[in-house]
């Protein structure tokens, strides 16, 4: 028996704050290689802007179905710096930091390690409002999402 190949999946996210904090929102969108397509977006009523970059990119992962080769782009080097270079010292500290004051946003940070688990993630940062389309549509989506809050 062999196994599958995993499904290569390209996801950019990105969030967005009207206040910080504020009413906020996030964005993602996942291109399958064989040209599928999915957007998702969401808000909350009270946030930040940093746990909105960090709820895209949750939310987009929990979507795959299966294991995936991922390559994900946030325009957050928050995010991007978070997931790949402090939080296993995180972790080990007991989601303390260097100078043992408890991490911001450390659930959704845990959210976030738990979604990735499954996946083989290339976490890449891109500038944002830089015209990167895919950061673009993302940035477009989760405030769009704002919008759809406020007129609720």
């Amino acid at each position: 028996m062999t196994d599958q190949p995993r499904p290569k999946v390209v996801i950019a996210t990105d969030g967005a704050c009207k206040g910080n904090p504020g009413i906020g929102g996030w964005g993602a969108i996942l291109r399958a290689a064989n040209g599928t397509e999915m957007e998702l977006c969401g808000a909350e009523a009270h946030t930040t802007n940093n746990r909105m970059e960090l709820q895209g990119a949750i939310s987009a992962l929990n979507a795959l179905k299966r294991p995936a080769d991922v390559i994900l782009s946030t325009d957050s080097v928050y995010v991007r710096d978070g997931i790949t270079k402090w939080i296993h010292g995180w972790k080990r500290n007991g989601w303390k930091t260097a100078d043992r004051k408890p991490v911001k946003n450390a659930e959704l940070w845990q959210a976030l390690l738990d979604a990735a688990a499954r996946h083989n993630v290339d976490w890449r940062w891109v500038k944002g409002h830089a015209g990167d389309p895919d950061n673009e549509r993302a940035d477009g989506l989760a405030n769009q999402a704002i919008v759809n809050m406020r007129e609720r």
